[in-house]
């Protein structure tokens, strides 16, 4: 500048490229920074595209350029963070989906097949075993429920109607797979090795229950069966489930978890907050409803006005099936390619087995006050899963009259037998009121343990403690043990 004087004409050359070399610098600073920006994009992109979650955003998406050439236009442009599937219309349309689901079945009501070409994928001893199981289900209902009207114990839930849905589930499924149940699964338990001892030492709370009569009868759970304890409040086991199955899918066992709930426990919000979660973060879990058609004394018609539970799939983006619940056979495929999905894709699948509670809710109820008794006596003579599946063993030659006597004679003497050893077992120790919620028991539980002790011993007279087991020859029920 200061050798090249400028003129009114303008400015000298030098200045003219001067001015142009900081135009330029500028220009390459901005795509330097835009540059940068690129590079971290495209490594987060990379980086997010290599996860699974990555992938299933680049199949939505195609990341290909004819597909986003197809976008452009008038009704082409943005893809949205919400919906990035969804395709543009210029017609306004509010829609009510009108799909109905259809219910999965193989046998009908005279246990003949829906479909001759049906492939039959079980032996005739599976199913006779199967079959005998829902008859000892069955057979320890009625006892139980008698024993409740006798005052024998305190309360009791019928499975009723639902047995092949206990039991077609449930041997589908492998021994490590975890289940938590609601609390009218007792078949579940009982193909898994739950006596029926066991169920008797429960619902007597005696010595041998392995809740030490902590909890109300049909509370069942066994760590080694792989069985979470029942829960009376609803859906609490639902979102639990799906945390259990991001546990396995991230061990990478191939195990995957099983979770049953009624159609009524599906209106509580666990119930979606747990789709939510098993589906964006893909877990191996499979939620079994059994819709029976009432919540206590609520029909669904109160409950929900769309196509039941299975519906609600669509939204969460999952896999699901109906399937008809009375049907043995149509349960069994059903679970055995829910766990399939499960197990090999890390995917949830929504199971709605569709039945009839054929009891009352429980034996606080009366469900002839709410509902017809013509049609209990229907789903009982009528389509019956039991009946059901003794016709279809029958038409294969499989199952006799004789064979049926002598197993409906031996599965009541073998419940009778077990109520009655429940019943003459004494209740735990005193003395285990005051364990197992610490493992080092506090001062504040010695002092409250030791008044008490010093208590029954000054009024000894005053109370009667032979039901209850000695403190020094108790045995934790949870001990490797013989139970008697």
């Amino acid at each position: 500048k200061n050798q090249h004087k400028t003129t009114n004409q303008g400015p000298s050359t030098l200045e003219t490229k001067t001015m142009l070399l900081h135009r330029s610098l500028l220009r390459l600073s901005r795509h330097a920074r835009g540059a940068t920006r690129a590079c971290v994009f495209s490594a987060s992109r990379a980086a997010f595209s290599g996860s699974s979650r990555g992938r299933r955003r680049a199949a939505q998406l195609g990341h290909k350029k004819k597909k986003k050439k197809k976008q452009q236009g008038k009704l082409g442009g943005v893809e949205f963070p919400g919906a990035p599937t969804a395709r543009f219309t210029d017609r306004l349309s509010v829609e009510k989906d009108e799909h109905v689901i259809p219910v999965y079945r193989v046998l009908d009501e005279q246990g003949e097949l829906v479909n001759e070409e049906y492939e039959l994928s079980y032996s005739a001893d599976e199913l006779r075993e199967m079959y005998r199981a829902m008859n000892r289900l069955n057979a320890m209902d009625r006892v139980f429920y008698d024993a409740q009207r006798q005052g024998r114990i305190s309360f009791y839930m019928t499975a009723y109607g639902e047995e092949a849905t206990h039991i077609g589930s449930a041997a589908m499924l492998d021994p490590e797979d975890l289940v938590f149940a609601q609390y009218r699964e007792a078949g579940v338990f009982l193909w898994r090795g739950f006596s029926l001892l066991d169920f008797a030492n429960q619902c007597y709370s005696n010595k041998f229950d392995d809740g030490k009569g902590r909890q109300m009868p049909v509370h069942y759970g066994r760590r080694e069966l792989n069985i979470h304890t029942i829960s009376s409040p609803l859906s609490t086991q639902i979102p639990q489930a799906s945390g259990a199955a991001y546990a396995f899918k991230r061990e990478g066992k191939g195990n995957v978890v099983v979770c049953y709930f009624g159609e009524g426990a599906a209106s509580e919000g666990d119930f979606h907050a747990a789709l939510n979660f098993a589906s964006t973060l893909e877990c191996p879990v499979v939620f079994f409803c059994r819709n029976n058609g009432f919540a206590i004394s609520t029909p669904v018609t109160d409950q929900y006005a769309g196509d039941g539970i299975a519906s609600r799939a669509v939204g969460y983006g999952m896999h699901r099936v109906r399937v008809d619940g009375n049907d043995l056979l149509a349960v069994l495929d059903a679970t055995k390619e829910a766990r399939r999905i499960a197990s090999e894709e890390n995917k949830p699948v929504l199971i709605e087995a569709m039945t009839y509670r054929g009891g009352h809710h429980s034996t606080s109820d009366d469900s002839t006050r709410y509902r017809d008794s013509k049609d209990i006596k229907y789903w009982a003579q009528t389509d019956n899963p039991l009946l059901r599946t003794r016709l279809f063993l029958e038409s294969r030659g499989w199952w006799d009259s004789e064979q049926e006597t002598d197993l409906l004679q031996s599965a009541r003497k073998e419940v009778l037998d077990a109520l009655n050893s429940a019943e003459t077992s004494k209740k735990p120790a005193m003395s285990e009121l005051f364990t197992d919620v610490y493992d080092t028991k506090p001062q504040h539980l010695v002092e409250q343990e030791r008044d008490l002790l010093a208590h029954l011993k000054e009024f000894e007279g005053e109370y009667d403690l032979s039901e209850y087991e000695p403190n020094d020859s108790y045995v934790d029920p949870s001990a490797k043990i013989k139970r008697s």
